[in-house]
């Protein structure tokens, strides 16, 4: 059963259960007894490919195959002239779409092909400064984007690149607010406190999508 293989991974890597359960949006009651035979939702399973970016997807829905992705890793990131643009947090600040600003990828001379986002769409990669995400993302990941054209299609309590004008660029968790011109920024570190954004003030956001995450 897939939960079974979750709790073994999660073992050969020496994570803390309860803290991880709690990353994929899920409790330790939906591994034991009954509820281990049910089924993983998408949501669980893409956060774990993210949070653990080694793990063999195959293996994991599967079980056939390695538990750990080898040296050909379908997240390795290959220096490739027609790759996904590796942009700096200050080019992606400024570069709205709606504003009159635009961002020449063509321009980029940093890019690497990463076959596991693949399929998701993605517009760029960029790099996590600081600790606010913390335990999900460190300082020094990449984090692979896909830009949201239409605010209608935010996803509540996912995390997103944002570009505001009061602020700069910052990755932040996105929650409804009491306000509906604005909207909540949480970081995952809890020494961080939540405060709230005017829609106005936000510039450009992307989706993140995925992450590659640097020993």
């Amino acid at each position: 059963m897939i939960k079974d293989r979750v709790i073994q991974v999660v073992e050969l890597k020496g994570i803390a259960k309860e803290k991880f359960y709690t990353q994929i949006g899920m409790t330790s009651a939906s591994f034991r007894g009954k509820a281990k035979e049910t089924p993983l939702n998408s949501t669980a399973i893409e956060n774990i490919l993210s949070i653990i970016p080694d793990v063999n997807a195959e293996w994991l829905l599967t079980g056939q195959g390695n538990i750990l992705k080898d040296s050909n890793t379908k997240n390795r990131a290959i220096s490739s002239k027609n790759g996904i643009p590796l942009i700096p947090v200050e080019a992606f600040a400024g570069a709205a779409l709606n504003n009159g600003y635009s961002l020449n990828f063509d321009t980029i001379d940093e890019r690497y092909s990463v076959p596991l986002f693949d399929d998701k769409g993605v517009d760029f990669l960029m790099y996590v400064r600081g600790s606010s995400m913390y335990p999900r993302y460190n300082s020094g990941d990449v984090v692979a984007c896909r830009f949201v054209r239409e605010r209608l299609f935010i996803q509540w309590n996912k995390v997103y690149i944002i570009d505001s004008k009061s602020q700069g660029a910052m990755i932040k968790r996105l929650l409804p607010s009491n306000n509906p011109d604005q909207v909540i920024c949480r970081s995952d570190n809890k020494d961080y406190i939540d405060f709230e954004v005017p829609l106005s003030d936000i510039q450009n956001i992307a989706l993140v999508v995925g992450c590659i995450s640097l020993d």
